[in-house]
């Protein structure tokens, strides 16, 4: 199991549409091959600062097979258009989880 981090800067005032957006999104990730859920996480110290943590079956789940479909695309139609800038993305591998 990968993690995709999205650093995602979005325009100012298009927070809570771009919030709606994502979450609409949500569909397009749930049709895709390897797809495990994520989570969109607002910064406090910079409100238009967003955190998409997504996590895939494989890293090529994410590169292959969900940015060479039609999901990928419904994604970025949704959500493109409040970028401030290009997302920055990266693939992590969970290797210490402590419980709470």
């Amino acid at each position: 199991m990968i993690t995709e981090i999205a650093q995602i800067d979005v325009k100012p005032g298009s927070e809570a549409d771009f919030e709606a957006a994502v979450a609409k999104a949500g569909a397009a990730f749930g049709r895709s091959k390897g797809f495990h859920g994520f989570e969109l996480h607002r910064s406090i110290e910079k409100p238009q600062r967003y955190r998409l943590l997504v996590k895939w079956e494989t890293l090529e789940n994410h590169t292959v097979d969900f940015r060479g479909s039609e999901n990928f695309t419904e994604w970025r139609g949704l959500v493109s258009g409040f970028f401030a800038a290009p997302p920055e993305v990266e693939h992590t591998n969970t290797v210490v989880t402590i419980p709470g």
